[in-house]
């Protein structure tokens, strides 16, 4: 499979970047601080294409690395502050390149507890950008939790969910910083 990034996915990202790029230039703010202003963005994605190696902890397929490859590039150059993914190989090697090329750990989180990980994510400093890398049903489990909204999902397990076959929607989710709206775009990447 050859990764191509659509036009408008690039253009969107690119826009999106730019408002998240200032945000890694500029550094942390210092208190009383306009940039103590600025949100918390999460980019939420699921796992790319998964294997059969194992039943139960799968590893990625060929395609599926070509993915995690391209959502490193894709977000080289986001801001990306702290990365996050389920225990799982399938979820952990989805943003190992990302981790790779940033030199940032990955940090693991209980999909069972999503509640309190949105909380924790609605936490980070003023500014943070986050990478979530999770399952069909957890992804958007917890782009709902944090409050976005998504179209277009199945019910699986008695959950939204992600379609089987669904491994490139994005999910950028600006956290407001009082109680403003919180706003949620769906980006595609990949093939």
């Amino acid at each position: 499979m050859k990764i191509k990034q659509p036009l408008r996915v690039v253009a969107l990202l690119a826009l999106a970047s730019m408002g998240l790029a200032w945000t890694a230039q500029d550094g942390p703010p210092k208190e009383g601080d306009p940039k103590d202003q600025r949100p918390v963005t999460v980019i939420a994605v699921r796992h790319a294409e998964k294997g059969a190696d194992d039943p139960r902890n799968p590893g990625l397929t060929d395609d599926g690395e070509e993915r995690a490859v391209a959502l490193a590039k894709l977000l080289a150059h986001a801001g990306v502050t702290h990365l996050y993914s389920t225990s799982y190989r399938r979820t952990q090697a989805t943003v190992a390149p990302l981790a790779t090329s940033l030199e940032l750990e990955v940090t693991s989180y209980d999909p069972r507890g999503l509640t309190s990980f949105a909380e924790d994510l609605r936490k980070l400093s003023p500014g943070s950008v986050a990478v979530v890398s999770g399952h069909s049903n957890t992804t958007p489990g917890l782009v709902l939790a944090l409050g976005g909204e998504i179209k277009d999902l199945n019910k699986g397990r008695g959950a939204p969910s992600l379609g089987e076959d669904e491994y490139d929607r994005l999910f950028l989710v600006t956290l407001p910083d009082t109680e403003g709206q919180t706003s949620c775009v769906e980006l595609r990447y990949g093939e």
